[in-house]
């Protein structure tokens, strides 16, 4: 089976996620609405009977009184193009706010499932450290007992051996749990069997965001990208009712016939709306519209700011976890390890009781365990960027 990476898990859980997908249909959706928006209305087609005698000797005659017309006709609306254009306009502009939204969409799957990839390679991590205590526990108890019956040890020492392999087991109960609690919230998102192992983590000390100006790059920002779309769309539905305040005129040609005895009839007609009220609706409409774009134009500025603030937070938060791991590694871990070796040689010496072993063996577990932990914060953070910005992270 081979190993789960992080772009892999990302793929999948894109693929089968249902909110990106609902927000491309809509975007379909949208641009379909906008071919038909371009279009002229549909004619109009009416037959009528007019005229029809109610009562008297012609009563219900069709052909004897000379005033009974059967009529039909045929009525065209005429739309300006360009007010068709905005109309189209405006749903284009719908169509690439839903894609907008499914990008954004799309990147917090990313991030959650990135979040949950890096939360059970911590927590296999966790498991492994205990695994491998566990097995030096067990020869401490083993070399308790042969120091016991060499004369060199106390039966204290074999129970105190005892109870930290104990310890231990205790602290694998819970391990055990957190993986596989772990393995299936992996799973949830890429329908991957929770069996599967995990490939190797990517890089994480250094990524293409920081090495650019920042601000630059905000406006590929998916939340961003979706309060302009919006934007527009406001805009757009501005032009549309800017677009409304003249009104549409029809045409209607009509050709009545009437009885053999009298002529036939044809008649044109020409219909415009009259817009009497023009501050109190089409204006106010108009006014609607921009005030809406107006406050998406603020909305957006403000975020802008706010994503600024908090990712400069997140890389001051990245570089001072891997400020964290890189003392860990350089100073305190080969420290934990001298002092491990130095309390196990003498104790072999007689000169410390076992306890003291123990003590230096469970605070160089501790170290590892923090190690993890400081990881898994600076891999949270590192996703966080790698999400932030559609395909910003070069570091993979």
């Amino acid at each position: 089976m081979t190993p789960l990476s992080l772009a892999e898990a990302q793929q999948r859980a894109v693929a089968r996620a249902a909110a990106p997908a609902a927000a491309d249909l809509r975007a379909r959706a949208a641009r379909e609405k906008a071919v038909a928006a371009a279009q002229r209305p549909d004619p109009v087609l009416s037959l009528s009977l007019v005229n029809l005698p109610a009562d008297g000797p012609d009563r219900f005659s069709t052909t004897r009184d000379f005033m009974t017309m059967r009529s039909v006709s045929l009525m065209q609306t005429f739309t300006r193009e360009d007010k068709r254009q905005a109309r189209a306009d405006r749903y284009l502009r719908e169509a690439d706010a839903e894609q907008a939204e499914q990008t954004l969409r799309a990147n917090d799957v990313r991030r959650e499932v990135s979040l949950a990839w890096f939360q059970r390679r911590a927590a296999e991590q966790r498991l492994a450290l205990l695994q491998a205590q566990r097995s030096e526990a067990l020869l401490q108890v083993d070399a308790a007992a042969a120091a016991q019956r060499a004369g060199r040890g106390s039966s204290a020492d074999v129970l105190v051996a005892r109870d930290a392999v104990v310890q231990i087991d205790q602290a694998l109960l819970a391990a055990e749990a957190a993986v596989a609690t772990a393995r299936r919230n992996l799973a949830r998102w890429t329908d991957e069997p929770v069996e599967r192992p995990l490939a190797d983590a990517p890089t994480m000390d250094r990524h293409g965001l920081v090495d650019r100006p920042l601000a630059a790059q905000l406006a590929q920002h998916p939340g961003l990208a979706q309060l302009a779309a919006r934007e527009a769309v406001a805009v757009s539905a501005a032009a549309v009712a800017r677009a409304e305040r003249e009104p549409d005129w029809s045409a209607e040609l009509m050709f009545s016939q009437r009885g053999s005895r009298y002529s036939n009839m044809v008649s044109i007609g020409v219909s415009v709306p009259l817009p009497w009220d023009r501050p109190q609706r089409q204006d106010r409409e108009l006014a609607a519209s921009l005030a809406q774009a107006d406050a998406l134009r603020a909305e957006r500025v403000e975020l802008e700011r706010q994503v600024l603030a908090m990712v400069e937070g997140w890389i001051d938060g990245w570089r001072a976890a891997l400020a964290r791991l890189a003392l860990i590694d350089r100073e305190r871990e080969p420290l934990a390890q001298q002092r491990v070796e130095a309390v196990l040689a003498a104790y072999r010496g007689g000169t410390v009781p076992l306890g003291a072993v123990l003590d230096a063996r469970r605070s160089a577990l501790a170290l590892r365990m923090e190690r993890i932990d400081i990881e898994l914060d600076a891999a949270r953070v590192w996703a966080a960027l790698d999400t932030l910005i559609p395909a910003a992270g070069d570091a993979r």
